[in-house]
């Protein structure tokens, strides 16, 4: 008896010994590419793996992914749902940026800023000696004379929706405080804002972002201003492209539908037909006709496709950063991501 009670404690001190082991360092993923980055960052709500974010970050800033700021939004927005939604986390993850190039630490700077996170100005301030290139960004986004992601404003432009959301200050998601963004300070709801919030989707799944975007899909009936008629139908359309290839936005936006304003509840509606019937590439033509037309009769503007082009150069960048999350890159679609080069994202935009 008392030799098989000593080996069950000798049983037991194995387990404890082993149980006490440190956890070995998870091997870091070797990137080829943005585009092998831009996989990962898509199967990552629903396959999280934390441990390797900075290394995709590293690898983003050897692929200098981040030297255009406004091709760099979908990452920005990615790293800050991150930080966002691993608070006790957000350190560690940190320290292990700072391995990217220093002329990439405005990433860091920003992401942090636009995670919502509840201290996320100690963070700046912790990790501001670690950053001297950008002591005058830290220092503008802790005196508020930067917007951050709780500061997004939506011009009510043709009245309708945006005059029913007025005063709207819900809080969603970790970087939505519920509070009225100041009157001083705003973040202008375009392109480059669309493509962080599709970041921060990617990075929690969570709704607070795709609210954001649905409230931009009024503006895909915009018949006055160019800009945001573009950003509109591109937030039309990556909904729609996005949806197909993720069953958990679809019911997002069917769950939604009940409680949008009478302006916005068709529109969506659509998008969900669209992704149900696969029919994608009507909404794409659509909203290339909505273009010419306000091309042939809008007040005041004389452009052609050719501007169009320039003007909505973000946006259109983004549907070919939508296209590659969503794995739509390995079929051909010519563009270059993260460095964006916006002819081939225009061609691929306005192709029949």
């Amino acid at each position: 008896m008392r030799r098989a009670i000593s080996i069950c404690v000798l049983g037991l001190c194995v387990v404890a010994a082993a149980s006490a082991a440190p956890a070995a360092n998870p091997r870091p993923l070797e990137f080829a590419s943005t585009e092998a980055v831009l996989r990962w960052i898509n199967g990552y709500r629903l396959k999280p793996d934390i441990a390797q974010v900075p290394n995709a970050v590293r690898a983003l800033s050897r692929f200098d992914a981040f030297r255009e700021t406004e091709n760099s939004a979908v990452y920005v927005g990615f790293v800050a749902g991150i930080i966002g939604a691993n608070p006790r986390k957000a350190g560690d993850l940190i320290e292990r940026m700072f391995e990217i190039k220093p002329e990439d630490h405005w990433v860091i700077v920003r992401a942090i800023a636009y995670s919502g996170s509840p201290d996320w100005k100690d963070l700046l301030n912790r990790y501001a000696g670690r950053m001297p290139t950008r002591a005058r960004m830290i220092e503008k986004y802790e005196g508020g004379k930067l917007p951050t992601l709780n500061d997004i404003v939506y011009d009510k432009g043709t009245g309708g929706a945006f005059d029913k959301f007025g005063e709207f200050t819900t809080s969603v998601g970790h970087f939505f405080t519920g509070q009225k963004p100041s009157d001083a300070i705003k973040l202008e709801a375009n392109s480059e804002v669309l493509d962080t919030l599709w970041g921060y989707y990617f990075a929690t799944a969570e709704y607070g972002p795709i609210e954001r975007i649905i409230r931009m899909l009024l503006w895909s009936k915009e018949r006055s201003n160019p800009d945001k008629l573009t950003v509109g139908s591109m937030a039309k359309y990556t909904l729609a492209s996005n949806a197909a290839h993720d069953p958990a936005l679809l019911g997002m936006l069917k769950r939604e539908v009940a409680h949008q304003p009478d302006d916005i509840k068709p529109i969506l509606q659509e998008i969900i037909d669209a992704v149900e019937t696969m029919e994608i590439a009507r909404i794409r033509k659509e909203a290339l006709a909505a273009i010419e037309d306000l091309k042939r009769k809008g007040p005041g503007y004389k452009r052609d496709i050719s501007t169009w082009g320039q003007i909505g150069q973000g946006a259109i960048a983004l549907g070919c950063v939508a296209a590659a999350v969503t794995g739509q890159v390995e079929i051909g679609v010519p563009c270059v991501v993260g460095g964006a080069l916006s002819g081939a994202a225009l061609n691929y935009w306005t192709k029949d």
